[in-house]
């Protein structure tokens, strides 16, 4: 059983390079099956999501060449299947953004339901809603999603709420559908736009890219093309976080900071100094003290949810009272019950959070629940006194690129050890 183990205490600094973003790169994955053409991926960060969602095209027979420069070559040509198998689909929800790219060119699908993180339902009817109405079938039989069409049709779709996954898995299967598709309240992710901005070097027709509007006319095929990954913003945020609770000075490099508006802004409210140019962040918070920031999670460009076990490890050590409200999944403070192991004083009361930061955390065996609650123990390990051990690790590497090695190289004591 592999663990973190993290000595706290240490200062950070120095500067890294930010990694391509995981959840860019799944659905540009995903969207390399619309074609019979190479598509050429540059930034392509080495997670555990990123090898699933390899295997799971791999095994419908795209072939797949993996470079060591993070670069990745796909063609589909030769897909033999349709099949999105359940013990790959279980462990990872963005699995489902086959499912619309395999409709649109092969007209039908089999895909598991879903799993991935345990924090709500999540559920995936807008997809299906979406499908349906550009005239798919779709049945649900023994716990996957069949789905068959002889032709999309364009459709006008509303989402009820925003959805980015749902918004990626229409805007791929509009793009081959006969005639125009209107999505409404569609996501204006960057990671959305990246997607629409690859499907369009490809051929597609589409208007709108960040915009709850986004217009479709339907082309007959697609071709090849080359994309690079943006930056991973949650990661970028992570590591920003970071080095506030650890009052330090962090340079991060090959960062995207238009998309961490609302990430930046709390990060000062907190009492950070933060430095901006071009493809690079620096945050400074030697000597100060931090300030605790009440923050609402919203869709982008609001707070996001990726970053609110984060940031409530940072208000649990800052000097006074904080409020956080989840407003985007239920069951989101699962990262509670451990932080509180280490002495946090957080109280919960639906889905509020209700803080009161102390002078330190102490160190203690904890274990991680999901992907962004166990960045939130690495975090809080890194300022607890003492040896924090971290255990199912497995969470953090379906979304950090070597974290240990990224920290190591800013100062911190952290390994990875078996047990």
């Amino acid at each position: 059983m592999k663990k973190l183990k993290i000595q706290g205490g240490h200062s950070l600094s120095g500067e890294i390079g930010i990694s391509g973003s995981k959840n860019a790169a799944l659905s540009i994955i995903a969207a390399s099956m619309m074609t019979e053409e190479r598509i050429i991926l540059e930034n392509v960060p080495h997670l555990e999501d990123i090898t699933t969602m390899i295997r799971l095209i791999a095994g419908m027979g795209v072939s797949i060449t993996l470079h060591d420069d993070n670069k990745l070559i796909l063609d589909a040509s030769k897909i033999t299947n349709f099949l999105a198998p359940y013990d790959l689909v279980k462990t990872m929800r963005a699995s489902i953004l086959v499912l619309g790219p395999l409709i649109a060119r092969f007209g039908e699908a089999t895909v598991s339901l879903p799993g991935g993180c345990v924090i709500g339902a999540r559920p995936v009817n807008l997809h299906l809603d979406g499908l349906k109405a550009m005239g798919a079938k779709i049945k649900i039989k023994e716990g996957y999603i069949c789905a068959k069409a002889k032709k999309l049709k364009g459709t006008n779709f509303s989402f009820n709420p925003v959805s980015v996954t749902g918004t990626a898995n229409l805007m791929m299967a509009a793009v081959l559908a006969e005639g125009q598709s209107i999505l409404e309240n569609a996501a204006i992710e960057p990671e959305v736009i990246s997607l629409g901005e690859l499907l369009k070097k490809m051929g597609a027709k589409i208007k709108g890219l960040g915009t709850r509007k986004i217009t479709i006319d339907g082309v007959n095929k697609l071709y090849g093309a080359e994309h690079a990954v943006i930056p991973d913003r949650i990661e970028t945020g992570t590591f920003l976080v970071a080095a506030a609770i650890t009052k330090s000075s962090v340079l991060l490099k090959n960062a995207q900071p238009e998309h961490l508006q609302s990430v930046l802004e709390l990060l000062s409210e907190t009492g950070a100094l933060i430095s901006i140019e071009e493809d690079k962040i620096e945050l400074n918070m030697k000597e100060k003290n931090i300030i605790p920031a009440d923050f609402t999670t919203q869709p982008y460009p609001g707070i996001p949810t990726d970053m609110q076990a984060q940031f409530m490890v940072l208000n649990a050590i800052a000097r006074g009272n904080s409020i956080v409200i989840e407003t985007i999944f239920e069951n989101r403070f699962m990262h509670v019950l451990e932080l509180q192991r280490m002495g946090a004083d957080i109280s919960l009361k639906g889905n509020n959070a209700y803080i009161t930061g102390v002078k330190r955390l102490q160190s203690a065996p904890v274990m991680a629940t999901d992907l962004r609650a166990s960045a939130a123990l690495v975090l809080a390990g890194l300022v607890a006194e003492g040896e924090t051990h971290i255990d199912r690790i497995y969470h953090i590497d379906r979304g950090y690129e070597c974290i240990e090695n990224k920290l190591s190289m800013l100062g911190a004591k952290v390994a990875r050890i078996e047990t």
